[in-house]
């Protein structure tokens, strides 16, 4: 393990691909340490390898919707460094067909509320109590289609639920020192963008300068919602 004491410690979920992963390049170029969480092991252990930071990365598998794996990864993470400054809950999925002309069955929207909403709730609660004692910061991966309705769509209202989570997160911690910032960017370019769209995204490196920027700043001030879109997006 590196003997430098890294300035923060991160948790970010959904951590394998996409924002995730580029959130964690961000923080270990910046020189903190990053504890990573998503499904597979394979790609975690696939980005900590890229990553190339010996004591700045640690991997921990697990699924955001299950208790038990919120906990035990506060655990390791703590554990591991002793404390939580940042926590990135950024896992999420985006399935199902619309409310009408649908080819897929309702049971394809549990899966998708439950990891948007459940699982990100339960990333805050087990991670919270850290972030407390750190007087850190926790940021939501919501959507511009939290604060704009997509037409038909049940994601919409997922990421309507997080936008809610976060002020109510917010209006809970904000004396205590936790700094809360809702994170709603426009089309990435991720593995949940559908294949062959024609239109503008931001590449995920785009976003997690955002997050960076909210993090960094100075602990008197809380940037409580950043909403980045690709120039040219009209929604």
């Amino acid at each position: 393990m590196s003997s430098r004491r890294p300035e923060r410690v991160w948790v970010v979920t959904g951590a394998s691909s996409g924002i995730g992963a580029a959130v964690a390049r961000w923080a270990v170029r910046a020189g903190d340490a990053v504890v990573l969480a998503a499904r597979s092991q394979d790609r975690l252990t696939a980005l900590a390898q890229e990553l190339d930071a010996p004591g700045q990365v640690r991997t921990v598998p697990g699924d955001v919707t299950q208790w038990a794996d919120q906990q035990a990864l506060a655990a390791q993470a703590l554990a591991a460094y002793g404390r939580i400054d940042v926590v990135v809950a950024n896992a999420g999925c985006e399935r199902g067909s619309p409310f009408l002309g649908g080819e897929d069955t309702p049971e394809e929207w549990r899966t998708m509320v439950m990891t948007n909403v459940y699982g990100t709730a339960l990333t805050v609660r087990a991670t919270l109590p850290a972030v407390v004692q750190s007087r850190g910061h926790v940021v939501l991966t919501g959507s511009v289609a939290g604060r704009v309705a997509i037409p038909g769509e049940l994601y919409s209202a997922t990421k309507f639920a997080v936008a809610g989570m976060a002020e109510s997160l917010r209006l809970q911690v904000t004396t205590a020192g936790v700094r809360v910032t809702l994170l709603a960017p426009g089309r990435v370019d991720t593995p949940l963008q559908p294949t062959g769209l024609d239109a503008p995204t931001l590449d995920p490196s785009d976003v997690a300068r955002a997050v960076g920027f909210a993090v960094s700043q100075p602990p008197a001030v809380a940037v409580n919602e950043v909403v980045v879109r690709p120039a040219g997006q009209e929604i």
